[in-house]
């Protein structure tokens, strides 16, 4: 137990940390409980008739076992305030994890295809959000693009964004990765950059490190969601390294979609140890077996890492997150005075 008297106080001592979320689909943060709360009120039939059917279900082999039920999840996420309750419930659960910064992505494609309002979703999201920052968190939201999809259908959903970009800092690339390379988006990733917004891109979970490049090279992200696979490329760890991206890293996201066989042997020792600069983070928290603090506790444990990995981890987050440079020093110092008692 490295640095620590028992798990309990490994434990304890993540609990404590301020941290930084950076890599979270508010759409996977929908408990079962909740879809069935918003299945009634909106008169949604869902293809499970209990809760526990619904874990039943959360046992995935890959991405896309995962992804088909996601989508079918979303389906009772119809109006404005129900993008409000889910998005209230998970800053609750951020809260308690001693979460002080979010930056949350979501999935426009997945709710406008339904004939929901784009104004709805980024509505209920970002007043959720707002009420938040009263209470210490702040946020930035991340709109992502679904890769599966045409890029043209990107485009159309940029174009829609469009009256609503005060209320969104960056864009991003999730979905099924493999066939899907960053270079098929290339034309709306360099628009959107033109238009002030911050670039980021799932690359490296399941797809291989020449998506990683892609993602460096033809999208120029400023921050790399996943990134695992960058470790089988030296030459594509010195680039990350030496450009200073932040890696947003999903420990049970890994375990539970199969891209690592146990947290034994996940990457984020290894990435600390070739100076990349990692986070932990929860992904889809309701699909996937916990928030951050279940994530930074499973990984801690398995890999049995120290108080200074865990300490480098929390502060990564907020290093790497796209609050200004006067925003990170203020929760820099707070985790200081967090290790100084």
């Amino acid at each position: 137990m490295t640095g620590f008297a028992s798990a309990a106080d490994r434990a304890a001592f993540i609990a404590s940390l301020p941290k930084a979320e950076l890599h979270l689909h508010i759409e996977g943060s929908l408990e079962p409980e909740m879809m069935f709360a918003l299945a009634k009120r909106n008169g949604v039939t869902l293809a499970f008739d209990s809760v526990e059917a619904i874990r039943a279900a959360y046992e995935f082999s890959n991405l896309q076992d995962f992804l088909d039920i996601y989508y079918q999840g979303m389906a009772v996420l119809l109006k404005e305030q129900d993008f409000y309750d889910l998005t209230a419930a998970y800053l609750a659960r951020a809260a308690a994890d001693s979460v002080r910064h979010v930056e949350i992505f979501f999935d426009p494609q997945g709710h406008t295809e339904r004939g929901v309002a784009f104004a709805d979703v980024v509505g209920g999201i970002s007043r959720a959000l707002a009420d938040a920052e009263k209470r210490g968190i702040t946020s930035r939201l991340i709109m992502c693009f679904l890769r599966h999809l045409p890029e043209a259908d990107a485009e159309a959903t940029l174009t829609q964004a469009l009256p609503h970009l005060h209320l969104i800092d960056g864009v991003g690339l999730d979905s099924s990765e493999v066939g899907h390379p960053p270079e098929k988006f290339a034309r709306v990733f360099a628009r959107a950059r033109g238009l002030g917004l911050k670039i980021v891109a799932h690359a490296g979970e399941e797809g291989p490190p020449d998506y990683v490049w892609q993602a460096l090279d033809v999208l120029k992200v400023d921050r790399i969601d996943h990134g695992n696979r960058a470790l089988e490329d030296a030459a594509l760890v010195q680039r990350i390294v030496t450009d200073g991206l932040t890696l947003t890293v999903c420990p049970l996201s890994n375990l539970k979609l199969c891209v690592v066989k146990d947290l034994a042997g996940h990457p984020l020792r290894r990435m600390l140890a070739a100076g990349l600069k990692a986070t932990v983070n929860s992904d889809d928290p309701a699909y996937f077996g916990g928030y951050v603090n279940a994530n930074f506790i499973a990984v801690a444990n398995a890999l049995d890492l120290t108080r200074e990995e865990i300490i480098t981890l929390a502060r990564n987050s907020f290093a790497g997150s796209f609050l200004d440079a006067d925003a990170q020093a203020r929760h820099l110092a707070a985790i200081d005075a967090c290790i100084a008692n």
